[in-house]
């Protein structure tokens, strides 16, 4: 009898381990319990919306990540080392842009990012510099000269705001960690940074938390977002999979018919159908139930299908702000 040689098992690489975890971390300010038990993992490359109400927890989540708050209980890790034990090698993996930049008005864009390259421990400043005040767009000439060479004081918000990104990542972290970088910016200014947020995002595999209260910003950047409410996480998942469990679903047909209410009233998972004037009707559904409803819709000339709730709405359904 030959034996028949057996196939090896094939090999399964194992997943990575997350660039950011968080696991039970918890802040006391006294008697104020500002964060209970929060637990959330960003993955490398990735780009989270960390959303909530003011006084929420969002910053002192934040705070605890960059090492600059110590934590009651929990532990935090930024590629796989914790932020606790190790700070000084977190902090030089993260890239912090808090609310109010840690800007002084009186020196000059060049001088002060020479300073915050020195403090951080740059290699090679002097090209650290110039890369990243080409990143963030402040070669660009502002009153005849560039903005890289004016007094940071006698700049817009705007391109403050720009500078704060460059001191930021002037050390080339692995992570970027921002607190309402567009906060009392006008419309043009918000979609420049926008625009240069989603771009940084996107280059070299960078992990990006955001923490804002323009939802549109969120929508444009993020793939997921994470939404705490009272020092607790109340939903963590992409903005497409809220937007399926938020229990709305708009439908527009070539066709509209009794029939076709009927039909849709019949599926699991639906439980009414409103009708209104466009062809259009809006279902109330539990669960994820498009694939059903569009079974049903095409024989009737399906023209939409869409999940109705906005990132607003779910965002104030589950922080009780609709209340």
């Amino acid at each position: 009898m030959v034996d028949t040689p057996q196939r090896p098992e094939p090999t399964v690489a194992p997943e990575p381990p997350p660039m950011i975890s968080v696991e039970g971390l918890t802040k006391h300010y006294g008697a104020v319990l500002a964060i209970d038990g929060v637990c959330f993992s960003v993955a490398q490359g990735e780009v989270v919306g960390f959303l909530g109400p003011n006084g929420a927890g969002k910053t002192t989540t934040m705070r605890i990540l960059c090492g600059s708050l110590g934590a009651t209980a929990g532990t935090a890790s930024v590629g796989g080392v914790d932020v606790q034990a190790h700070p000084i090698q977190v902090k030089a993996r993260i890239g912090y842009l808090p609310e109010s930049p840690p800007l002084y008005k009186g020196m000059g864009v060049r001088n002060y990012l020479r300073f915050a390259a020195a403090i951080k421990g740059t290699k090679a400043p002097v090209e650290a510099i110039e890369r990243v005040l080409e990143q963030v767009g402040l070669l660009e000439k502002v009153g005849g000269m560039p903005a890289a060479d004016r007094i940071i004081g006698h700049l817009s918000k705007g391109f403050q705001q720009r500078v704060g990104l460059a001191q930021a990542l002037i050390h080339d972290p692995d992570v970027l960690i921002l607190d309402e970088p567009t906060s009392g910016l006008d419309p043009a200014q918000r979609k420049e940074i926008r625009d240069l947020l989603l771009a940084l995002a996107r280059e070299s595999r960078r992990t990006v938390i955001l923490s804002t209260h323009v939802l549109a910003d969120v929508e444009a950047i993020c793939g997921r977002v994470v939404i705490i409410d009272q020092g607790t996480i109340v939903a963590q998942d992409s903005i497409e999979s809220l937007r399926g469990q938020a229990g709305r679903v708009r439908v527009v047909l070539k066709r509209p018919s009794l029939e076709a209410v009927a039909e849709l009233q019949a599926l699991d998972g639906v439980h009414g159908v409103e009708t209104g004037t466009d062809g259009g009707y809006m279902l109330s559904v539990s669960g994820d139930c498009r694939t059903q409803i569009a079974d049903v819709a095409v024989p009737h000339g399906l023209l939409e299908l869409r999940e109705d709730q906005s990132l607003e709405e779910i965002y104030l359904r589950l922080t009780g702000g609709d209340r």
